[in-house]
């Protein structure tokens, strides 16, 4: 547990670092030598950049406390070569490692390790070396890394192996870049900062609704009374309290620091992760079991030997380090009830529209909405008499709570279905669900049904519960047109959650939004364009995107949008998120820029490299118009909810398509 609270910052290294060529302080040589006879060593040199330390073979600590060892992994056989005891290291000292908080043996600047072999056949003999290694500085670590390096026994140099590669496979490869023209003159809007301030606000509203939660809002008089009247002076007690919430704060930051990591590595991690199946099946079930355990039947915890651990060092180390302690206490402690609000959070942010940035905003909202009460009312201890008490009004939030984590749940198997087409999940059926959750809400509101952990029946409805009760029932008679396959089955509030118009039982007979035609192979709709003699509209988008769909029901169904794109355009639909497999014939390895090699296997391989290699952009939804030369016609945009402005950017494309003419 210490290497994974230790390892948080290293993400930070990779801000500046590209999709393509990330930060690496380790350049290995490797070459073989002759020693005597049949006995050859194989010699592997480090070079390490100033301040990097590269680790020893031997392990320190435990299993997740020390740093990760050096490794080396040999391609030897019985009928080639066998190894001569261990790979020898340089023989250092344990030194105390800052990072670790323990004794280790590290190399700096240079480190050379020595593997003798006894060589059995020598014809033709390829010495193949895998290297696993990690290495960190004085604050930070990357995470691991392989090398792997083929050694020729007759020359004795060695070189890093390279994937291997069929004429089909470099053909492949050119054929998915296009000549793009108009680049440096048509620069693609930026979206990265776009709605920030809206995922910060709705991160700061799952904060507060976490405060009403049972878990949380008992914590804060006790935990501020605590910090004020144990002090040996108010103004320590003050500071104290400031600091615990602040430190709630980092806490939540911190947790979306390794997503950093995951989007540096791979411009298409984040929207693999969002759109897996697996994942969106797993989130649904956690949802699901979240929600029984809001509504009473079993309670969901961390395991308690967690919260006591830290508890403990709270109490025994003290100062603003036992704060900081305090602090990651009430996280695991309060987990049952953030938890599912979190997830959802987290499982909204990590979409193919969503990224890493977005969920650190949203991350730093909640936390700062559950800190907040814990400084504001040390500054004003007086408020604290003005809250309410705990009591039954408390058990309501939760079970309110689980039936919005059971509409939310069916968003994640929503995401599984449409990635799949599975057919399991239609937008009828969709809304029906949604239709039975508001029910059950509204009836327990207005006290029809119980749970295990409420009281029995009777008595008068508090007004706080006839008021969301009504609501609920609003939004029930709004999802009802959603059943119907008519014009008012665009529920445009909802646009994002349920799955796309066309996916319906009705049987719509269009595989488009809106019943649009859209080509859903680059190639087949360039040559549409060209035959027509009409631009092209390009639309990367995704079955799992809740910005498309938004876009969709809520930009392209105005009339004039829609008119344009289905008269002035060609539109190019190309779903990043699909897993239908590729033919065999169409599967291939793309080699990328670096020399590394990604498999492409499915649809969605294909046209998400084909957008990170053409446009530099991963995200989704993203919109380029282009003529079938490959001329930009314009500035790309994303998400552009505002519609005025994206006809303006439509009719800015077809009239400077005219303009070339």
């Amino acid at each position: 547990m210490k290497r994974l609270l230790i390892l948080l910052p290293i993400f930070f290294i990779f801000f500046s670092a590209s999709a393509q060529d990330f930060y690496d302080p380790v350049k290995w040589d490797v070459s073989v030598k002759q020693e005597k006879g049949t006995r050859y060593n194989v010699i592997m040199t480090a070079t390490i950049d100033d301040g990097w330390h590269l680790y020893s073979q031997k392990k320190f600590g435990g299993e997740f406390d020390g740093p990760i060892a050096t490794e080396f992994v040999y391609n030897h056989t019985p009928e080639t070569y066998k190894l001569a005891g261990p790979t020898k290291e340089p023989t250092i000292e344990p030194v105390f490692d800052p990072v670790f908080e323990l004794d280790v043996i590290y190399f700096g600047e240079q480190a050379t390790f020595t593997q003798a072999i006894d060589v059995i056949n020598p014809t033709n003999l390829k010495i193949k070396v895998e290297i696993y290694y990690s290495v960190c500085d004085d604050e930070k670590c990357l995470p691991p890394d392989t090398k792997t390096f083929e050694v020729d026994l007759a020359s004795g140099s060695g070189e890093a192996a390279k994937a291997k590669l069929t004429e089909a496979d470099i053909a492949k490869t050119k054929a998915l870049t296009i000549d793009l023209k108009g680049t440096e003159k048509y620069k693609a809007v930026d979206e990265e900062e776009k709605g920030l301030f809206t995922i910060f606000l709705l991160g700061f509203l799952g904060g507060l609704i976490a405060l009403l939660t049972p878990c949380v809002f008992p914590m804060i008089p006790l935990t501020v009374s605590f910090f004020t009247k144990s002090a040996s002076n108010k103004k320590k007690g003050l500071r104290d309290a400031i600091l615990y919430g602040f430190f709630i704060f980092l806490i939540y930051i911190l947790l979306s620091i390794p997503f950093h990591l995951l989007d540096s590595l791979d411009p298409e991690i984040l929207n693999n992760i969002s759109t897996n199946v697996v994942l969106n099946v797993i989130f649904f079930v956690i949802f699901i079991a979240f929600a029984f355990s809001f509504f009473g039947y079993y309670e969901l915890t961390l395991p308690s030997s967690w919260s006591a651990k830290m508890d403990n060092k709270a109490n025994t180390i003290g100062g603003v380090v036992g704060i900081f302690f305090m602090a990651v206490t009430l996280a695991i402690v309060s987990f049952s009830c953030t938890g599912p609000i979190l997830g959802t959070l987290l499982g909204g942010s990590l979409t193919s529209d969503g990224g890493a940035t977005q969920l650190s905003i949203g991350m730093g909202g909640f936390g700062l909405a559950l800190a907040l009460p814990f400084a504001v009312f040390a500054l004003f201890p007086n408020l604290l008499s003005n809250l309410p008490k705990s009591g039954g009004w408390l058990n309501t939030v939760k079970v309110v709570l689980g039936f919005i984590e059971v509409a939310l749940a069916f968003k994640f198997l929503s995401n599984a279905d449409l990635v799949e087409h599975w057919g399991i999940l239609k937008r009828e059926i969709f809304f029906a669900i949604w239709i039975l959750c508001a029910l059950g809400m509204a009836l327990y509101l207005f006290g029809f049904i119980r749970f295990p952990h409420d009281g029995p029946k009777g008595g008068k409805i508090s007004k706080g519960n006839a008021f969301v009760g009504s609501i609920t029932v609003a939004f029930l008679i709004y999802l009802l047109p959603g059943l119907t396959n008519t014009s008012y089955a665009n529920l445009k509030l909802l646009s994002g959650f349920p799955p796309p118009l066309f996916y319906s039982i009705y049987d719509k007979g269009t595989s488009a939004p809106l019943g649009l035609e859209a080509y859903k192979d680059f190639n087949e709709g360039l040559a549409v364009a060209k035959a027509r003699n009409k631009p092209i509209m390009l639309d990367f988008t995704g079955w799992a995107c809740v910005n498309c769909r938004k876009m969709e029901e809520q930009v392209w169904s105005e009339p004039e949008i829609f008119k344009s794109i289905s008269e002035d355009f060609v539109l190019i639909s190309l779903y990043v998120d699909d897993r239908k497999a590729l033919s065999d014939e169409d599967k291939f390895n793309y080699l990328k820029p670096n020399g590394g090699v990604k498999k492409i296997k499915t649809v969605g391989d294909k046209w998400a490299t084909f957008q990170t290699v053409n446009f530099q952009n991963n995200s989704q939804p993203y919109y380029i118009l282009m003529d079938a030369n490959f001329n930009l016609l314009n500035k790309p945009v994303g998400y552009t909810p505002d519609a005025e402005e994206y006809l303006e950017w439509l009719q800015e494309g077809a009239a400077n398509f005219k303009a070339e003419k």
